[in-house]
């Protein structure tokens, strides 16, 4: 197994975890303080081998409030926040909430819809580009929470909802757009922190309303699958999805196939076909991947929350507001200080499919660090967002994009 870091032709080697990291890559925590054996789909990922992005990001504008949410469409970059400007060569530009970017270049753009709060999710899907969060307007508009804009000119389309409660998170798949969040209803029509609209219509799905009994942090579909992670014990009060379910994109059943026993509540997810990745809360915290029938393969403890999970080029990417990976799951449950030593990553991280440390270095900065990672597959491109100021100690207020 290797790795290669992008843009450092000498990093490039055998992958091996660092020194006394091996017993904290090599096996499943069930519980911050017992451990068991791996799972045996963690040998079938031997192979896997992952190219790792520039630890140093691209040149791009400052952004003067925390950023939220980042999605790709096109060749644009989307963010989401409680920001009021972004910051070009010391010149502040108007934007409430939303921007966009030039993907490639880094070059803010002159999209700009204006949200009278904070933006939590956004999902780019063709023409539009699909947004929540605790807003009451958008351009002046009544949205309760929910809106659509168009990407060209972010002019505000028809689509309106009323939301009982806030949306954190939104996905977009075969005509449907999910939302995840805390509510109890949306038009009046009970739903439990999970519901379906029909893109085409508009209109609010009927049929699709299962039931989370907490919230729902985080979407991700692959295969068929929509995957929801977040603080819920049960799902239309069937148990075996404790904090994970997979759910039927067309009719919101859950997939028996997938069951779940995770102890914290999952924050993000990343999911592909290798598996599915969560950043899971408790004392410290983890990043934990599961195969696609639930079972654990792998989990490593940071000494504070990862809040984010993207995937590219066989690496898992992980943010929030930690400051070092730990090298045994063993954390104290007042701080979540690493009780048997750590390797510094603070509020970013690399981490191989199979669950190895590599070198990959993109420290950031702040309290509550990295809140959103969002990877570009096509050209091969990383943004993050969150309350940090620097990467690297380089500037970089509150969004990075590596290339």
């Amino acid at each position: 197994m290797e790795y290669t870091i992008l843009g450092d032709s000498k990093a490039k080697g055998p992958l091996r975890p660092l020194p006394s990291l091996a017993a904290a890559f090599s096996v499943v925590l069930t519980t911050v303080l017992s451990l068991v054996a791996p799972a045996p789909a963690a040998t079938a990922q031997a192979a896997a081998t992952g190219t790792v992005l520039g630890g140093v990001p691209i040149d791009t504008p400052h952004v003067n409030g925390t950023v939220w949410a980042t999605a790709y469409g096109g060749d644009t970059v989307y963010l989401g926040g409680d920001f009021t400007a972004v910051i070009v060569a010391g010149r502040a530009h108007v934007r409430a909430g939303l921007a966009a970017f030039d993907a490639a270049t880094g070059a803010l753009l002159p999209w700009a819809p204006v949200a009278n709060g904070r933006v939590r999710a956004i999902a780019a899907d063709g023409d539009h580009v699909h947004i929540a969060g605790s807003f009451s307007q958008m351009n002046g508009l009544p949205r309760d929470s929910l809106a659509s804009v168009t990407v060209e000119s972010g002019t505000v389309l028809p689509f309106r909802h009323f939301v009982s409660g806030q949306p954190y998170s939104v996905a977009v798949h075969s005509g449907r757009l999910y939302i995840g969040g805390a509510f109890t209803a949306v038009d009046g029509q009970s739903r439990g922190n999970l519901a379906a609209f029909n893109l085409a219509t508009g209109l609010l799905d009927p049929a699709w309303r299962p039931t989370a009994d907490d919230h729902v942090n985080g979407l991700a579909i692959n295969s068929g699958r929509l995957y929801v992670g977040g603080k819920f014990h049960t799902i239309d009060g069937q148990r075996g999805v404790r904090r994970i379910a997979a759910l039927n994109p067309a009719t919101g059943a859950i997939d028996p196939g997938f069951r779940s026993s995770l102890v914290y509540a999952v924050i993000g997810l990343g999911v592909n076909q290798g598996g599915v990745y969560a950043a899971v809360a408790g004392p410290g915290g983890r990043l934990t991947a599961m195969a696609h029938t639930g079972a654990v393969r792998w989990s490593i403890t940071t000494d504070g929350d990862p809040q984010a999970v993207a995937l590219l080029d066989g690496i898992v990417y992980v943010g929030g507001h930690f400051d070092n990976v730990c090298r045994t799951s063993r954390v104290a449950s007042t701080n979540g200080d690493c009780l048997d030593g750590r390797t510094t990553r603070v509020k970013l991280a690399a981490v191989t499919e199979d669950g190895v440390l590599t070198p990959w270095i993109a420290d950031g900065n702040g309290v509550t660090g990295v809140h959103t990672l969002t990877a570009d597959p096509t050209r091969r491109r990383l943004a993050a967002g969150g309350a940090f100021t620097t990467i690297n100690r380089e500037p970089r207020a509150r969004f990075a994009q590596f290339a």
